[in-house]
């Protein structure tokens, strides 16, 4: 009885379409992030700059860039700034032009970005991918929590960390050789700004992905009835 049930489940049961978002990473929608901040610990430290890219995939399975959105921030009261971090990254936080906005606009429409996205995906979670994310993810999250926001899309503490997996696939974990690997253009002016590095994470992000599709090494062999 239990061989005819399983050889019934077998011919029932539908290949999964991996040309859909939701069905690549379990479930999850990827939303590539970097943060600039005055400093290293994300209750303390001021969160300066958040750019997020979400993605799509096309007809063939390919991942590309979707929507976008990019912030200056307001330092939160009684943050800290180090002026070590600020000479780093190079944001005046004096400067009328950034255009700061209070980290509860900040979060409010990044939170409502990626819940749009993950709904038009049918995705059930939303998951961080950054460089070194868990830096990144830890000033996501503190912000959220200093600010109340509620229906917080991102999974707790699960990422999916672009130097780990460029390490794996390039023998690289610093960004700017991640991206030379891949044969993405890098200009290291440009780096430390929030929205430059999150627009060529999301490159290296989608070409890994793409690129293992395109070895063979995804979907895996499922094992056959």
């Amino acid at each position: 009885m239990t061989e005819i049930h399983t050889e019934t489940a077998c011919r029932e049961s539908l290949p999964t379409d991996y040309n859909l978002l939701k069905n690549r990473f379990r479930g999850y929608y990827p939303v590539i992030i970097d943060v600039e901040t005055a400093g290293f610990n994300a209750k303390t430290d001021a969160l300066l700059e958040l750019a997020a890219i979400t993605v799509k995939m096309d007809e063939n399975g390919l991942l590309q860039p979707d929507q976008k959105c990019h912030f200056h921030i307001q330092p939160f009261p009684g943050a800290n700034i180090n002026p070590d971090s600020l000479k780093f990254n190079g944001i005046d936080i004096d400067n009328p032009l950034r255009g700061a906005v209070p980290e509860l606009e900040a979060i409010t429409s990044l939170f409502q970005m990626v819940r749009r996205g993950q709904k038009n995906a049918d995705c059930q979670r939303s998951i961080i991918v950054a460089h070194n994310a868990a830096f990144d993810q830890s000033f996501v999250m503190a912000a959220a929590e200093r600010t109340g926001v509620k229906r917080n899309p991102f999974h707790p503490f699960s990422m999916f960390d672009t130097a780990s997996l460029s390490g794996l696939m390039f023998g690289q974990t610093v960004l700017v050789k991640a991206c030379q690997a891949a044969a993405i253009p890098f200009d290291g002016k440009q780096a430390h700004s929030a929205l430059y590095d999150t627009e060529r994470t999301a490159e290296l992000f989608c070409y890994m992905v793409n690129r293992l599709k395109s070895l063979g090494g995804f979907p895996h062999s499922e094992k056959k009835c």
